[in-house]
């Protein structure tokens, strides 16, 4: 798996500089798609060409203001994720808590970045997310060994690894799920990886790849669902330059 997907990279890595409008679009192309997907999987009823407009700052009739906030957040959240990769900042719990506020950002101001201060559960899983009083200790312990990580994990099962267990702490209230998303691409980005976008139609797999990931500590299935993502995007990547 690994093997592949290096491969992959240094095919990707020997046509650098990509041309700068293949660039352009590519990235333009990914932030609607990552955006519409990763709140779609949420709930959010904005189809995709509705999604590109609400970016564009136009209204859509008959969607809520939480629907039409959830997607300038995202894009707003993504674009930070690329200044802390660009400023080659490390994660921090810090840099967590910024993530998830702009993603709640002026829909849940009161919880948006904080720690949840109740107990959760996660609908439709087994895995019942720890007491609130542990989520404190869990993500300290979470950045320790996601420093351990650097030195003995493939990047690849780094940034699997940073979604599955921030997932199972559950720490905020609402947004786990897209925060996760962009820390599993912060993790890519990072590497020199191109990001991912886990799509709505990937949904009821990657729901049970997590679940089992929680329940049964086998990650298995939600590093080959994210293996085979990360190759589809690279196949993307080397079509177009």
């Amino acid at each position: 798996m690994f093997t592949e997907i290096d491969g992959k990279k240094q095919l990707l890595d020997e046509k650098r500089p990509l041309p700068i409008h293949t660039l352009r679009s590519i990235r333009e192309h990914l932030i609607v798609n990552w955006t519409y997907h990763s709140n779609a999987i949420e709930g959010n009823t904005l189809t995709l060409s509705e999604t590109k407009v609400a970016l564009e700052g136009i209204t859509i009739g008959g969607k809520t203001i939480k629907e039409h906030l959830e997607v300038i957040n995202h894009k707003e959240a993504i674009l930070y994720v690329e200044e802390i990769v660009g400023r080659q900042e490390p994660l921090s719990e810090w840099q967590i808590k910024n993530i998830h506020r702009l993603i709640l950002k002026s829909i849940d101001d009161e919880h948006a970045g904080v720690y949840r201060k109740e107990n959760v559960i996660i609908s439709g899983a087994t895995h019942i997310p720890p007491d609130f009083v542990q989520v404190q200790d869990q993500m300290e312990q979470l950045i320790n060994v996601y420093g351990e990580w650097q030195t003995s994990k493939h990047a690849l099962e780094r940034s699997a690894l940073l979604h599955v267990e921030f997932v199972k702490i559950h720490p905020f209230i609402d947004g786990n799920g897209r925060t996760a998303r962009l820390l599993l691409n912060f993790e890519l980005m990072k590497n020199g990886y191109p990001p991912i976008v886990i799509e709505k139609e990937d949904r009821a797999e990657y729901y049970a790849a997590l679940d089992l990931a929680h329940t049964t500590g086998d990650n298995e299935p939600f590093l080959s669902l994210v293996a085979r993502t990360l190759g589809r995007t690279f196949d993307l990547y080397l079509k177009l330059v």
